[in-house]
């Protein structure tokens, strides 16, 4: 019997799929544990495999193509076997035969209501002053049901709109003639206010729209929702990188492997995250979690977006070890090869953009943690050292927390500890 296999969802924040490739065709034969598809999800590319045996004899998505979590992906049967049935009742397309009635009724009404209006305005001339205070009655607008649903649906603002019905009645061709008049102010309006209210590029320019991807969709519903519902502030400080250059340049002479600053970076976090478990804390609305386990994210810059793979346990692991799994993370983020466990869980979050050359900046906090550390580039400036002026290396961070789970002080207390081990790279050895 034909079983219908649906757009799984792969993981927890998933909403929509899309088929990146097919390994099987209609008409092949499917075991059960057989890559049926490739399904690009918010955060990776992901194989499918098939949980029954059969015929594909049907393709719900194909190659390219997004689809809803639980929709029709395919169908699996035996060869010649009559799917009519489920393409009909399992898509999610058809309507009961109580909405059908339901629908089939209100459209009638509509359809009436739309003629009786048609008659009693054929002789009807322009609203007058009169016939646009009669349409408000007792303070009560005056407008036919359809006038009324119309309106809610084009956000039209009855009190705004003059009636040509008996006695100033709001009928379906004001609410049509209100709006071809708006469209008609629109156009006339200056280009920057079409713009903005439009979102429209002005006439003659030449653009290219781009298909927004899964990844891209879900970066930013999850970013604006941090954004502005996390009340978000933000410290500086300066670090002297001196010792950490000097620390950096004598474990790359011995080490198998060259560790970069960023790895210094993530485990001076973790260090510090262990004195200060405020930090270590996620927002849970009528409770903050403060998390046992260190799991910092380190962003990762891919071609469709940010992916943030985590360090799990990161205040237990070493340099080398660090350097070695943000490597191979990274590049499974970039391939778009990263498993579910490999994204989920962090605690605390890094985005390094100094080696891009910026300076210092501001990050947003990638919930559900309380905070997210930005990290600039080493600059060499003049600093006074023993009341000198001598040249020097500085790094600046900036730390974004949550207000409702991190305040001031607790936050700077934090980056005065990330500060010291930073300057003093053996600290973070102990």
């Amino acid at each position: 019997m034909a079983e219908i296999v649906k757009m799984p969802r792969l993981s927890d924040t998933m909403e929509e799929g899309t088929v990146a490739k097919w390994h099987k065709a209609i008409g092949d034969t499917v075991e059960e544990g057989d890559v049926l598809a490739e399904i690009e999800t918010d955060k990776a590319t992901m194989e499918f495999e098939a949980f029954q045996e059969g015929t594909l004899l049907h393709i719900g998505v194909e190659e390219g193509e997004t689809s809803p979590v639980e929709s029709i992906l395919a169908i699996l049967g035996e060869e010649g076997e009559d799917i009519s049935d489920l393409l009909e009742g399992g898509g999610g397309s058809e309507k009961s035969s109580d909405e059908k009635d339901k629908q089939e009724k209100t459209e009638s009404k509509d359809q009436a209501a739309e003629k009786e209006e048609e008659q009693s305005g054929e002789d009807s001339e322009q609203p007058s002053d009169k016939q646009k205070s009669e349409s408000t009655e007792g303070g009560r607008i005056k407008a036919s049901p359809l006038a009324k649903k119309l309106a809610e649906e084009k956000g039209i603002d009855l009190s705004e709109v003059q009636g040509s019905g008996e006695g100033g009645r709001i009928v379906k061709r004001d609410i049509d003639d209100f709006k071809s008049a708006k469209s008609e102010q629109t156009d006339q309006a200056p280009a920057t206010e079409r713009l903005a209210s439009a979102g429209e590029p002005p006439k003659g320019m030449d653009y290219d729209e781009v298909n927004v991807s899964q990844m891209r969709k879900t970066i930013a519903k999850r970013l604006a929702q941090s954004k502005f519902t996390a009340p978000h502030f933000y410290l500086t400080l300066d670090i002297d990188m001196d010792e950490a250059i000097t620390a950096r340049k004598r474990i790359n002479e011995v080490a198998e492997q060259k560790i970069s600053f960023n790895d210094f970076v993530v485990k001076a976090s973790a260090v510090a995250l262990k004195q200060h478990p405020v930090i270590n804390s996620s927002w849970a609305g009528d409770k903050i979690r403060r998390n046992h386990q260190i799991n910092i994210g380190v962003a990762v810059a891919v071609e469709e977006g940010l992916l943030v793979p985590v360090i799990r346990n990161t205040d237990q692991k070493g340099l080398g070890a660090i350097n070695s799994e943000v490597k191979e993370l990274a590049g499974k983020a970039r391939d778009k090869k990263l498993q579910p466990e490999e994204w989920e869980g962090n605690t605390f979050t890094i985005s390094n953009l100094g080696m891009f050359g910026i300076e210092e900046f501001t990050a947003i906090i990638n919930a559900p943690d309380s905070c997210i550390l930005a990290v600039g580039g080493i600059k060499q400036v003049p600093v006074v050292k023993n009341g000198e002026i001598v040249p020097g290396n500085v790094m600046k961070v900036t730390l974004s927390c949550d207000h409702r789970v991190v305040d001031g002080a607790t936050g700077a207390a934090f980056l005065q500890t990330f500060k010291q081990i930073m300057e003093d790279p053996m600290r973070m050895l102990l």
